[in-house]
């Protein structure tokens, strides 16, 4: 009697489990979906997480090993009473190659790669307001200032790598004086020119 009543209790439980989770089938899914993602998140983001490691470990391999190739070039003579240095790629590139220089009168710039007369002009103009610093000229001012000096400096020829411009202080000052000349509307119209220039961006 008593195992009769067990099977039948335990055919009742099962039958409510089973009843439950037909009623329940679609919060059931949800939760097994949503663990399965969270599962494949963690995992994945464990896995980023070690490959970062083993990026800059690598990164700081190749740094020593470059410092250890520049050690390397570093040789002694024969007799080894002096030591020979060869310079490295890195070294012969970050030496500076002059680009502008001052005189009493003008500055002297030197064009560089893609440089033509408007960019001398520019810089000419921004190493004399470095020293004459002037608050009250605008980006459309400067436009107009570099395109004044282009104009009127008179060098002859077109410009390559290593050109060399001279700008005289008088005529930068000059072109600063005409530029404080122009008008709102003159002033308006330039904004299109200055907004191209990434160096007034900054």
């Amino acid at each position: 009697m008593e195992e009769d009543k067990d099977m039948s209790y335990e055919e009742g439980l099962s039958e409510k489990v089973k009843v439950w989770v037909q009623e329940n089938l679609r919060v059931v899914t949800s939760v097994f979906i949503v663990a399965i993602i969270a599962f494949g998140i963690y995992s994945y983001s464990d896995r980023s997480a070690s490959t970062d490691d083993s990026g800059l470990k690598k990164i700081a391999s190749s740094e020593t090993a470059k410092q250890d190739t520049s050690s390397d070039t570093t040789t002694a003579q024969d007799n080894g009473s002096a030591k020979m240095t060869t310079p490295t790629p890195e070294k012969v590139a970050a030496q500076p190659t002059e680009t502008s220089r001052e005189t009493e009168t003008s500055f002297i710039e030197v064009a560089g790669s893609g440089n033509g007369l408007t960019n001398l002009a520019r810089q000419a103009t921004a190493d004399y307001l470095d020293k004459n610093a002037d608050s009250s000229l605008t980006n459309e001012h400067r436009i107009y200032i570099e395109d004044y000096l282009r104009k009127k400096v008179g060098h002859q020829g077109g410009v390559k790598t290593g050109t060399n411009v001279e700008f005289s202080k008088d005529l930068i000052k000059q072109a600063i004086d005409a530029s404080k000349q122009l008008n709102d509307r003159q002033l308006q119209n330039l904004k299109k020119y200055s907004a191209r220039v990434s160096a007034f961006r900054k």
